[in-house]
């Protein structure tokens, strides 16, 4: 019984690593393909247990929107979908009105004046190396993370995460 029980556990794993990976294709192409229209802010509102949104929007350089992408979810099975109600809108003129903002959901708001700050601090470059970091680290995903620890919890350790 706990033989089975393990073999789920690890199948579970192997899923959702499998689903994540899926996940980050799909941010891939679709940041690719705004990308081609004109420089990209990114918003992110990450939450644990919450549903977490991510905003992608293409700015000429004026400041309009070209066209956005978010992606709201608890799930890996979340998926960008076009908001078409950012189309042709300038990205300072709705950050800077509340009354154009409250349109929006919670989720939505936070998003994109995080993706307006980052709008900012690219057209006056003051991003931070970690702002523009695309990289993906395979070793610091959480199923690994999560085998890691209990891994090393297994053998007795400590494990302390490394930082850069």
């Amino acid at each position: 019984m706990l033989i089975y029980f393990g073999i789920i556990l690890v199948a579970a794993f192997l899923l959702q690593g499998l689903l994540g990976l899926r996940q980050i294709k799909n941010f891939s192409k679709t940041f690719h393909k705004l990308r081609m229209l004109a420089p990209v802010a990114i918003g992110k509102n990450p939450k644990k247990l919450r549903s977490g949104t991510l905003i992608l929007i293409a700015v000429q350089g004026n400041g309009t929107i070209k066209e956005a992408q978010i992606m709201k979810g608890v799930t890996i099975f979340a998926r960008f979908k076009e908001l078409k109600t950012l189309k042709n809108r300038n990205l300072a003129e709705l950050a800077s009105s509340y009354e154009q903002l409250k349109d929006f959901d919670k989720l939505t708001r936070v998003c994109l004046l995080d993706a307006y700050k980052n709008y900012i601090n690219y057209k006056t470059n003051k991003l931070q190396p970690q702002d523009i970091d695309t990289s993906i680290k395979i070793w610091s995903l959480p199923m690994v993370e999560k085998i890691k620890s209990l891994y090393y919890k297994a053998l007795g350790y400590k494990h302390k995460k490394q930082t850069n």
